[in-house]
């Protein structure tokens, strides 16, 4: 058991309402983030195929042929993209870390941008092995009555944290024997690509500064399961600019792929190193 406040249940004043807002809300992200792969499924379109390699997040919870052919995939990326073969540990945490990453991002953009967590069932998403592209049916959301958008009302931090949590523990129980990781890690993991997605929102939008705090606020240590807090804070250049950093609770193992080149919050990329590749990317 991770020591802490146990999470909050779901606020009982947030109101289910239809997908259509939640649709266009996706619309917005997927025209502002370029990094999502993500097929936007209408109500009346069929479910993506198992015969062509997708899988939804039920299945990879439920079917072990189902997760076994995702990791495949994973490991063929890799070896494909950096000409070496990943340990199966390391494929199946970085193919964790890609799926809560993207469901963190859809669970959290649409709050972030209009005050709606979405309603994501592990069967409306599915996740294409060979690409490790996305495909989702959006349901509808919640959402408080009168809600203005970035005000960051406890009630639907809470309810953010809890969509986020329930959408991966069954991910997590079916990954853990394959990352080789425990309890903790896995939820340290979650806390990561939780704060990463609003971050990456932020950056995305232009509203770094809001998205930080909003991360800060949704994630401030001590709520259960989610072992850690967001933990930003500023470097200093030698320019004298200012940059928002973090180091991640646990490693996404990115470095046992690239040794060369650990991630930027990685626990083993120092302040030293961030400032100089952040002042080389500003330059």
């Amino acid at each position: 058991m991770i020591s802490g406040v146990p999470l909050p249940a779901p606020p009982t004043q947030a109101l289910p309402c239809p997908a259509e807002s939640v649709r266009a809300d996706y619309e917005q992200l997927f025209g502002r983030c370029p990094v999502l792969q993500v097929r936007l499924l209408g109500d009346h379109d069929p479910d993506p195929s198992g015969h062509q390699g997708w899988y939804s997040a039920a299945e990879l919870a439920h079917r072990p042929e189902a997760l076994d052919a995702a990791l495949a995939g994973e490991a063929a990326r890799i070896a494909a993209e950096h000409g070496r073969e990943p340990r199966p540990h390391v494929s199946a945490s970085r193919l964790l870390h890609h799926y809560l990453w993207t469901a963190c991002v859809l669970l959290a953009g649409p709050w972030f941008l209009a005050g709606r967590v979405p309603v994501i069932d592990p069967a409306d998403i599915w996740l294409h092995a060979p690409t490790g592209d996305f495909a989702l049916r959006p349901r509808g959301h919640v959402s408080l009555p009168g809600h203005v958008p970035l005000s960051g009302e406890d009630e639907l931090r809470a309810e953010l944290r809890t969509a986020v949590v329930g959408h991966a523990e069954p991910l997590l129980a079916a990954f853990a024997a394959a990352t080789r990781r425990g309890t903790r890690a896995l939820w340290g993991m979650v806390t990561d690509d939780l704060a990463s997605a609003i971050w990456y929102l932020g950056r995305m939008l232009g509203e770094e500064d809001a998205s930080v705090a909003a991360a800060e606020a949704v994630l401030p240590g001590g709520t259960l399961p989610l072992p850690g807090s967001a933990d930003f804070r500023r470097l200093t250049g030698s320019d004298g600019s200012s940059h928002h950093t973090r180091t991640r609770l646990g490693c996404c193992l990115y470095y046992a792929i690239r040794p060369d080149s650990a991630c930027l919050t990685c626990p083993r990329t120092s302040d030293e190193e961030r400032l100089l590749r952040l002042e080389q990317t500003a330059g």
